[in-house]
């Protein structure tokens, strides 16, 4: 318990040697399930950034041509 405390808390040197340690001996067993879930997690988040992206290019669009709109009604 005494370990997650450490964690939790900030940790401590010799905890992040513990952690560092058993992340060196487990990643080749983690490793190969852990790569198609965190490539799945990336393309989620690459989806979500280009619809954002879309939809703020749409808003800035569509507010630009209101301006337009406008100042050509106040020149004529």
């Amino acid at each position: 318990m005494a370990l997650l405390d450490d964690l939790l808390n900030g940790g401590n040197l010799v905890t992040g040697a513990a952690v560092g340690a058993v992340a060196l001996i487990a990643w080749p067993v983690i490793g190969p399930m852990a790569r198609p879930i965190a490539k799945s997690l990336i393309k989620g988040g690459l989806m979500v950034y280009r619809g954002a992206e879309q939809l703020y290019n749409d808003t800035v669009q569509g507010i630009s041509d209101i301006v337009q709109e406008a100042q050509e009604e106040i020149e004529h």
